[in-house]
């Protein structure tokens, strides 16, 4: 039996249009999957925790493989590995886990970040790095929209149509922290489980609040609807990073 291996991966969501494979093959998943066949010779499926579209950033994806050849110690895997891919993407940790192990099944809680930089000018280092708003903005009045959804609720109305509708739309989110230093904005999303889209249309919902353009009780309103009605904003996907997964 080959032995699973768990891969811990970072990279620039700016370079790939997204993690999942796709017919022009390039995808963080793509990029990984012809490293390992560029090492084993075996072409085997990279299965990661879950999607991320194209434009958002992974801190710490997590992903796992099978792998046929373990000539090369994890330690050397990782290092050829990075050898091969494109800078934008490292392999940051490799270890061996049980074969009952799955990036995507045994996860049981995730962290996104989502990155806006609230002042006139952007600066390009924050290019494709952040969301621009030209003008500042209220952290308590984003806080309090944030707290709306902490619990468990029905986040039908903040979610996308991927292609097939959603058996369950039910998530509990753990918590929504913001915090400020400058233009800086950072709002940290923790919870079990996110559906398409889920976190950029939190925050879009979020800053219109604080931008006068939304009724704070709108939110609490959507939740307890189930539906995905009215004029919804998705807060583009630079800004957003996906920063830890927990098994």
């Amino acid at each position: 039996m080959s032995p699973r291996l768990k891969l811990t991966v970072a990279y620039d969501g700016a370079a790939f249009a997204g993690w999942q494979s796709q017919a022009h093959g390039n995808t963080a998943q793509d990029q990984l999957e012809r490293a390992v066949h560029k090492i084993s010779g075996q072409r085997v499926r990279v299965h990661g925790a879950g999607r991320t579209d194209t434009g958002v950033h992974a801190l710490a994806q997590c992903a796992h493989v099978d792998l046929p050849d373990r000539r090369l110690s994890v330690e050397r895997l990782a290092r050829a590995l990075n050898a091969i891919l494109p800078p934008s993407i490292r392999v940051l940790d490799c270890r061996c886990v049980p074969d009952n192990f799955h990036a995507r099944f045994s996860a049981i809680g995730k962290l996104y970040r989502y990155r806006i930089w609230a002042g006139p000018i952007l600066p390009p280092l924050e290019v494709d790095r952040a969301w621009h708003i030209p003008s500042p903005l209220d952290l308590d009045l984003l806080s309090a929209a944030g707290e709306n959804f902490v619990g468990t609720h029905d986040f039908a109305a903040f979610a996308a149509n991927r292609g097939g509708k959603e058996k369950d739309t039910t998530r509990t989110i753990r918590s929504v922290r913001v915090r400020k230093s400058g233009p800086r904005v950072r709002i940290d999303v923790a919870g079990d489980g996110f559906l398409y889209k889920m976190v950029r249309l939190m925050v879009g919902a979020m800053v219109r609040v604080t931008l006068d353009k939304m009724d704070p009780a709108e939110i609490a309103r959507r939740l307890k609807s189930g539906r995905a009605d009215g004029l919804r904003y998705v807060a583009p996907a630079t800004g957003l990073y996906l920063v830890k997964i927990w098994y």
